[in-house]
Order: C-alpha cells, then sequence, then structure tokens
C-alpha cells in the first residue's frame, strides 16, 4: 500500500515516495514532503539542467549547485531557469 503525503512542491495530498531517494537530512526532508509526481517532474529538471549547464556530477561544486536548485525547486516554489531555452508552445 502507498503512502500518503502533502506535498510541498504541489500543495496538494499525493502518493508518498517508496524510499528516500537522497541522502542525509535533506533525503529525509525530501521522504516526508514530496510526491512522486513532484519528484518525478523534478527529475526531468534535473536532466535539463545538467545536459544545457554541462553539470559534471563527479564535481562537487557542480552536485552543491544542482542541490540548491533541487531544493529551490522542490521546497521553495522557485521553477529552474535555464539559459537560452524555450519551452515548446502548445
Amino acid at each position: 500500500m502507498s503512502r500518503t503525503v502533502f506535498c510541498a512542491r504541489l500543495k496538494k495530498e499525493g502518493e508518498g515516495l517508496d524510499f528516500q531517494l537522497y541522502p542525509g537530512e535533506l533525503g529525509k526532508r525530501i521522504f516526508d514532503n514530496i510526491s512522486k509526481e513532484a519528484w518525478a517532474q523534478w527529475q526531468h529538471k534535473q536532466t535539463m539542467l545538467i545536459n544545457e549547464k554541462k553539470l559534471n556530477m563527479m564535481d562537487p561544486e557542480h552536485r552543491k549547485q544542482l542541490e540548491t536548485e533541487m531544493v529551490n525547486f522542490l521546497f521553495e516554489g522557485k521553477d529552474v531557469h535555464i539559459e537560452g531555452y524555450t519551452p515548446p508552445s502548445e
């Protein structure tokens, strides 16, 4: 049976993550407060950030930058801005 959380990103009840996906206190905070839907949104944005900014996950500075973007996206409601990216028009 799945867990339900009140998602800090989406501001609504949603299916919780199955297990802690990120280490430490931040990982616990994500597990307790972020839904699967919001996490999937973050994964999409994360991939774009890594690719467009050519981040190297072996570089501690790049990992810190990505973590900051993650906190801003998941908990502070800020969208990820990628220089030069224009979303497709519908």
